[in-house]
């Protein structure tokens, strides 16, 4: 690269006392300033928000019977608590995908099980390590293994890596499963034949196996222990890698992004709040709570045992289910007998008042339960839909309504519009004076209709209906 000559000064003290009498060093100090006023770890902060991006699996993020779960999913949580940021998460099981979002900042942060490799270490800057496993071959045993003798068994099955010769083995394309496969290829002196899945993430190539769809696949140790206690007759015992560190990753220079995350994993490893969480999911035997029945989003999709009867109505009625479901669970945790202290019941905690509304009767049934709860959010989305013309925006003002009643939240709009904030905008604007309507500044004025709420608990129940509902979007199917 050529550079233009610069013209060479003798900086003897008198120049150097004139140059900075001049002001030069009060304009390096505010560059300096502004450099780290810059840097991406204070751009994270001011936005409010960690956007990180995961792959769906059973060991990192998934739905269990309406619950978000998930190993780095729960990481994320206490690293945004500890932050003081709201969570953001997104799902991507393409890589290429995914290091592009991180480049182009739509992510902060990549959660995944990322291998540490040289060639990635060019695109991306990795933590330190969070777990350290190794690449195994996931092949199939043989239909009657559980009655054959172990040596028959271990005869049955790939144990020598040079026996992968002229196997056909499938992994998700452009990750480290098919450079390492490349490499063992050549290691061997024989062509492995490597086909590129670009459709299934790993563990749905694992479960492949199982059903046997495909013979062999690659994946690390860890997912594989994990997944062989949803499918038994999978053998992960073949390595064909090293050891090798699993870690986040961010984008290059961003040195104190990335010293802060270092500095928080190592500290958090050490806490009695990680033990339990990686006992939970890799040590622990899960089949009791999370064995692949028809509720795991890993295997049916399912959110619950109503899902048939929440599509059906919300259908009807021209709702998200999974909206209708994420009320749901924010309810009654899918109870059918849930019953509050103030004769809220069902799973959508009917009131009484409500059934009578819509000529209801036997509202204590899921069915008409449900009808009674999805009817209810669609007369007061019909209530806003004038007034707030933006859908994704109305949501909020309906779910607050559905909790605390459409009269409150009026009078919240109302309070809005008189201290001249936006009363068709919820967030920091209608939110605040429903949130503070305990305050009697704001139940006595007299634009206020409704009187007294205690609106901490309408505003907390917008935002936990809303990130139950952006994780079933992220997971779960529209119908």
């Amino acid at each position: 690269m050529k550079r233009k000559r610069l013209a060479t000064y003798v900086l003897t003290p008198i120049f150097l006392s004139l140059l900075f009498s001049c002001g030069t060093k009060g304009k390096l100090d505010e560059q300096v300033s502004e450099s780290k006023k810059n840097t991406e770890l204070t751009r994270i902060m001011r936005t409010g928000k960690l956007k990180a991006v995961v792959d769906y699996n059973s060991t990192n993020y998934f739905i269990y019977r309406g619950r978000p779960m998930g190993f780095k999913y729960e990481l994320l949580q206490h690293l945004a608590k500890d932050m003081g940021l709201k969570l953001e998460i997104s799902v991507s099981n393409n890589l290429q995908e995914t290091f592009d979002g991180l480049r182009d900042k739509r992510y902060d942060l990549i959660a995944k099980n990322l291998t540490v490799t040289k060639s990635r270490n060019e695109l991306i800057d990795f933590t330190v390590p969070l777990e350290e496993t190794r690449q195994v071959l996931v092949q199939r045993r043989p239909d009657n293994w559980e009655r054959l003798p172990k040596d028959q068994l271990e005869d049955s099955l790939i144990r020598n890596q040079l026996d992968l010769a002229g196997k056909t083995i499938h992994v998700q394309k452009n990750t480290a499963y098919y450079r390492r496969l490349v490499n063992l290829s050549d290691e061997i002196g024989a062509e492995i034949d490597i086909e590129e899945d670009t459709i299934y993430g790993v563990e749905q190539l694992v479960g492949m196996v199982s059903k046997g769809e495909i013979d062999y696949t690659v994946c690390d140790e860890n997912v594989a222990k994990v997944n062989q206690t949803y499918f038994p007759n999978l053998d992960i015992e073949t390595p064909v890698s090293f050891p090798q560190n699993i870690a986040w990753a961010v984008r290059r220079d961003s040195p104190e992004w990335l010293n802060y995350l270092n500095n928080w994993i190592i500290n958090f490893k050490k806490t009695k709040e990680f033990a339990i969480l990686y006992n939970k999911y890799f040590e622990v035997s899960r089949a009791h709570l999370l064995a692949l029945d028809d509720y795991h989003s890993i295997s049916n999709g399912k959110i619950s045992p109503f899902d048939d009867i929440i599509k059906a109505k919300s259908k009807h009625y021209g709702l998200d289910w999974r909206l209708t479901a994420a009320v749901i669970y924010q309810e009654s945790k899918f109870d059918p007998e849930a019953t509050s202290w103030a004769g809220a019941y069902g799973l959508m905690q009917v009131m009484p008042e409500s059934a009578d509304l819509f000529r209801i009767i036997d509202y204590e049934e899921p069915d008409r339960n449900i009808e009674v709860g999805v009817r209810m959010l669609k007369w007061l989305d019909d209530n806003f839909r004038k007034e707030v013309p933006d859908s994704l925006e109305r949501i909020k003002f309906v779910l607050a309504a559905y909790n605390v009643g459409l009269g409150h939240v009026k009078d919240a709009q109302r309070l809005a519009a008189k201290y001249n904030k936006i009363p068709i905008v919820w967030t920091n604007n209608v939110d605040y004076f429903l949130l503070n309507k305990s305050a009697s500044k704001y139940y006595r004025d007299p634009v206020v209709k409704w009187g007294y709420c205690r609106g901490d608990e309408p505003y907390n129940y917008v935002n936990r209906v809303l990130n139950t509902y952006h994780h079933y979007v992220n997971l779960i199917e529209t119908s």
